[in-house]
């Protein structure tokens, strides 16, 4: 470990005081990235970061404007410094891997201010062989009790236009496609919303995290944060002249700071993952490294899982959430009026849950089962309308939870809230009761909507511990929380693991009813280099009725069906959906066996190739098995990929069974066409596929 301190002594003129200028300068322990901290002249702190002897964030300052007292700005002296370098190895519970390394050195500033106050503020950097992370640490003192944040301004200063994978800093929703871009050119203000979003809210010139920049020479940065509890959600705002980005943190209308907090307390971790290749972005464990560890011990009660589920149905118009049932003095009561839509009703969950029995698919999702959808969404006052312990009339919860245990499947609870929040804090221990009872460990919860009470934004303080709180509480209930609508993913997966996954991106769903196109081909290039890096995504994939003309002929996915195959892999959840209806998958035996075969939770992951936004490659090792799976994903372009097999155990031959696509397969002129092969392989095995456009590849390896 290389660490470096310096008392930097200038004078200016004959009879001009001197200034001490600290600078305190970090490695990682590969020795790539260098950290160098230090105070100017006027007491600011700033800090550059550099990768193989090249400035990536030149110099950049650090500091808070407040509500309550004078920013914390300059007039800082050093008064204590401390380093040290940390090894540990830890386990996930589930994941993407079973050993994280976690190996980092640590550099701690504690400044005070020379004025009347002393104000204290601690800076914490962590330098990785993958990246940095920093955070600010306010300690408890006497002169400054409570901070009133009106702005952090954290800037990271770049020093060349890269190229920039982004959306728009919106502080209500990440439902948006992914701009590519130069830094230059972000302009989010001028970005346009899908009409069919239900809430929206981009005040600035800003971009949400994590956004990931490729550099000329092949400099690969992502800029997000750590371990957000109890602080408001960060989107960084662009200046285009100057090539910068400068925090921005989520606000409320209810209040001019963005975040209350009495001392001692910290903020989240600022990140900045660093690598020269696409690949290791995603092999990176920056996020979950800067969380601590678990603090729920034994999950053994929760299983990773594929499902199933009444969803994609409503979607496609089949069928409806809603039963048709009438308020009637201030109850919703069946009228005899059922519109004869409904999804969610006992005989059709049935055959979910024996399709899913059949199929290896541990799980069956019902959303529409309670009763509330008549008026959920589009109404101002949306307290009090769901209630999520009482089923519809056709729906008898007691039958078919007995019907799923029978059969060795799981019904997966749904909670949408609407975002009529004090109406879902006040049901959750009740419902989360319900689900224990009838022995159900994950919900997914739902956010639609703008969030009550008024003037609160989904990715402010307030809403950052609602679904915080929530997924705490769950767990005393042994429930694992998959939240759609969410706060941002910040590795608090390591912390508390039953917080198994989340959707904050544009999904599956927009293919079926979006006006614009639905998702393009690239999306999902670019999703495994982005929003990814944050964590585990409930996408829903497995789409095989891919033009839907049944139900609607304007709308299709844009992918061929290796694409949608390769899916399982290629992006990563515990809880993986096989989106489609029972009946598109019973004609179509043949894809559907990966479906089945597939794993869920892995020891290893290995990402082959790509490049952000055009292809991606990923193989992974299941934790039950020795065997592997692989997914290869592309954008419009078709391309051939050369897949080395050096991965594999040694010694040990694989049986590969191959899903490709077809020769004249292409995402939007045939995506059906679709080849299947079968051969061995072993690790010293190189095969070359090609990938149609909007194609993808997918690949069981059964160790023989």
């Amino acid at each position: 470990m290389k660490i470096r301190f310096f008392l930097i002594i200038a004078c200016f003129g004959v009879f001009s005081s001197c200034f001490i200028e600290q600078e305190m300068m970090l490695v990682s322990p590969n020795e790539n990235i260098m950290l160098d901290f230090y105070l100017d002249k006027s007491g600011k702190p700033h800090y550059e970061v550099f990768y193989k002897n090249s400035t990536i964030i030149k110099k950049s300052s650090l500091g808070f404007d407040f509500e309550n007292t004078n920013p914390f700005s300059d007039n800082f002296e050093v008064m204590n410094s401390s380093i040290k370098e940390f090894n540990e190895t830890w386990q996930k519970p589930w994941g993407e891997q079973i050993d994280v390394v976690n190996h980092y050195n640590e550099l701690i500033v504690e400044l005070q201010e020379k004025s009347e106050l002393k104000r204290k503020l601690n800076i914490v950097f962590k330098v990785y062989n993958d990246g940095v992370g920093f955070r600010y640490e306010f300690p408890e003192q006497k002169n400054f009790k409570e901070a009133l944040i009106k702005e952090e301004n954290t800037e990271f200063n770049l020093t060349e236009d890269y190229k920039t994978f982004w959306i728009p800093g919106d502080w209500d929703i990440y439902e948006h496609l992914y701009s590519t871009t130069k830094l230059s050119e972000i302009d989010a203000l001028n970005y346009k919303v899908n009409d069919a979003l239900a809430q929206t809210s981009i005040p600035e010139n800003a971009v949400n995290t994590p956004v990931t920049l490729v550099g000329k020479e092949g400099i690969h940065l992502s800029f997000h944060e750590a371990a957000l509890v109890d602080y408001s959600g960060m989107t960084l705002k662009v200046d285009p002249k100057n090539l910068s980005f400068k925090s921005n943190l989520v606000g409320s209308r209810n209040t001019t700071y963005k975040v209350k907090r009495k001392l001692p307390f910290h903020t989240p971790w600022r990140t900045i993952q660093i690598t020269d290749n696409a690949p290791d972005l995603i092999a990176s464990n920056l996020i979950v490294n800067l969380n601590e560890p678990n603090k729920l011990g034994d999950l053994s009660w929760f299983k990773p899982m594929k499902y199933t589920g009444v969803w994609w149905e409503m979607h496609l118009g089949k069928s409806s959430w809603d039963y048709g049932m009438e308020m009637v003095n201030g109850k919703w009561t069946d009228t005899g009026k059922a519109h004869g839509k409904h999804g969610a009703t006992t005989e059709n969950v049935k055959r979910f849950i024996d399709f899913s029995a059949k199929n290896n698919i541990g799980g069956v999702l019902v959303e529409g089962w309670n009763t509330g959808w008549e008026r959920w969404i589009g109404f101002e006052d949306r307290e009090g309308v769901f209630d999520f312990v009482t089923p519809y009339p056709d729906y008898n919860l007691n039958e078919v939870t007995a019907y799923a245990k029978e059969k060795g499947v799981e019904i997966i609870m749904h909670h949408e809230t609407s975002a009529a929040t004090k109406t879902y804090e006040k049901q959750q221990d009740k419902a989360y009761a319900l689900m224990q009872k009838y022995g159900m460990h994950a919900v997914k919860s739902g956010y639609v909507g703008k969030i009550l009470p008024k003037g609160e934004f989904h990715h402010g303080q307030n809403m950052v511990n609602q679904y915080n709180n929530a997924a705490i509480k769950a767990a005393k209930y042994q429930v694992a929380v998959n939240a759609h609508e969410p706060i941002k993913a910040t590795g608090l997966r390591r912390t508390y693991p039953n917080i198994i996954s989340r959707e904050g991106l544009r999904g599956q769903e927009f293919n079926a009813w979006s006006g614009d196109g639905g998702n393009p081909p690239e999306h999902l290039s670019i999703v495994a280099f982005t929003r990814m890096l944050a964590g585990p995504v409930d996408f829903t994939p497995g789409i095989f009725n891919i033009k839907f003309n049944e139900y609607k002929k304007d709308n299709q996915v844009n992918t061929t069906l290796a694409h949608q195959l390769a899916l399982y892999v290629v992006i990563y959840s515990p809880v993986q959906m096989a989106a489609d209806l029972v009946e598109h998958y019973e004609a179509n035996p043949k894809p559907l066996q990966f479906i089945k075969d597939v794993g869920v939770d892995w020891s290893e992951t290995k990402v082959l190739n790509g490049e952000v936004g055009e292809f991606v490659t990923i193989a992974r090792k299941e934790r039950k098995s020795e065997n592997w799976f692989l997914g290869s994903i592309t954008d419009e372009k078709s391309r051939e990929i050369n897949i080395d097999f050096s991965f594999l155990d040694d010694n040990a031959i694989y049986e590969a069974k191959v899903y490709k696509d077809g020769k004249s397969a292409h995402w939007d002129k045939n995506p059906l066409d679709i080849e299947f092969d079968t051969f061995t392989v072993k690790k010293e095995s190189k095969v070359k596929f090609n990938l149609a456009e909007g194609g993808g590849l997918a690949i069981s390896l059964i160790k023989k």
